[in-house]
């Protein structure tokens, strides 16, 4: 296997400024969920220059084949961007006014080509099939990863194991991060909307006070975690917005409330949701109101395979060295890439991106976040020596 670490080191270096130069395209250019198509088209052009067949799923998916036949393994980059006005001052920042790819997933994407480009150059070589998963539509509900397993992208072949990563501003540039079971938490979208009696704010008792319930209710809601919830289990109940009224006189006929809820552990997920309805029932029984709760549910909680984490492990470790190899702390974000680790054993990592010696953190989904593109090629390293693990040197 150590034979291959300087193959790739080298191709690395060889490719390095035409991923760079991709990345920065795809930074340009970005796309919305779902609305891929700049993004996609020149994901498929490069497939196309480097010989790589592929098919389309989900309209803006692509997935991309190396070799054939079984065994197989996946590699899964995200594509989409965020609702975010860059503030970054690029050379290459956003030409699309209020969208950026603030969470990575320009360097995802690129890294996954990069690792493709040199993949097919040792196709000969491959015993199995190599499935290149450029995803659509991370960022928004029901998420791309989903629409992409109904459309099959799981099947013919089936893969072994399903890899991913995520770039992260926590860590310098030549560390990952990782670690076995739950590391990210399923998440929910809370809609809540109070309805009462309009009336005027100096004769309260002939309307209906929403904002006095809709205090009430966000102090009661927060009782589900700190008194409902096993302490030992993480998580997260927050309202994030609340509108209603409009002038000081008027106490409003409606009041609008989101939030979300985040868990690691899916029979307390459920029983939240049931608390959060039985807690609105009570309230509008006091405050004489209606209510209408629509939750959205969101992505279930990722959870690492340790096989699959046992030999990224391993390979990091060899590649990068102990120190630069860490412990991932489990964080209540979430990620559809939990998708794919319910059906195949899976396995996501953390890809540092901090520039080194920087002691200030931009963190993700900031209007400033600017990854190191040097971590390029630690991605590319450990998605390519993945590969070849299983389909060069396991066939042999």
């Amino acid at each position: 296997m150590k034979n291959f670490y300087g193959i790739i080191k080298s191709e690395i270096e060889n490719c390095f400024q035409e991923i760079v130069s991709i990345r920065r395209e795809i930074h340009q250019n970005p796309d919305l969920s779902f609305s891929e198509y700049k993004t996609s088209e020149l994901i498929r052009n490069f497939l196309k220059k480097n010989s790589i067949r592929f098919d389309i799923l989900a309209d803006t998916g692509t997935i991309g084949y190396i070799g054939s036949g079984n065994p197989c393994i996946a590699l899964r980059a995200d594509i989409d961007a965020l609702p975010i006005k860059e503030e970054t001052g690029l050379d290459f920042s956003s030409k699309n006014d209020g969208v950026m790819h603030a969470c990575g997933h320009d360097m995802h994407t690129s890294i996954l080509l990069g690792a493709s480009k040199i993949l097919k150059k040792l196709e000969t070589k491959i015993k199995g099939t190599i499935k290149l998963i450029f995803q659509p539509g991370e960022e928004k509900l029901p998420g791309g990863a989903i629409k992409l397993i109904n459309e099959g992208v799981l099947e013919n072949p089936k893969p072994d194991f399903v890899f991913g990563q995520h770039v992260d501003p926590e860590n310098e540039v030549g560390v990952i991060s990782i670690s076995e079971g739950t590391v990210l938490a399923s998440a929910d979208e809370l809609y809540i909307t109070l309805l009462g009696k309009q009336s005027h704010a100096a004769q309260p008792h002939l309307g209906s006070d929403l904002i006095l319930a809709s205090s009430s209710l966000i102090m009661n809601l927060q009782s589900i975690v700190s008194r409902n919830r096993n302490p030992l289990l993480p998580g997260v109940l927050s309202i994030t917005s609340i509108h209603g009224g409009s002038a000081t006189n008027i106490l409003p006929e409606k009041v609008e409330l989101m939030g979300t809820l985040r868990s690691f552990d899916q029979k307390w997920r459920n029983q939240a949701l049931k608390l959060i309805e039985t807690n609105l029932k009570n309230i509008s029984d006091i405050y004489n109101i209606e209510y209408k709760f629509s939750p959205l549910l969101g992505y279930p909680p990722l959870i690492n395979d340790n096989k699959a984490v046992e030999h990224i492990r391993k390979i990091a470790l060899n590649y990068l060295g102990e120190k630069n190899v860490r412990y991932f702390e489990p964080k209540m974000w979430a990620e559809d890439f939990a998708y794919y680790s319910q059906r195949v054993p899976s396995a996501f990592w953390f890809l540092g991106v901090k520039p080194k010696g920087n002691t200030q953190i931009i963190p993700l989904h900031n209007s400033h976040f600017n990854p190191d593109e040097n971590a390029i090629k630690t991605g590319i390293a450990i998605m390519a020596l993945l590969a070849i693990e299983f389909l060069v040197v396991k066939s042999d």
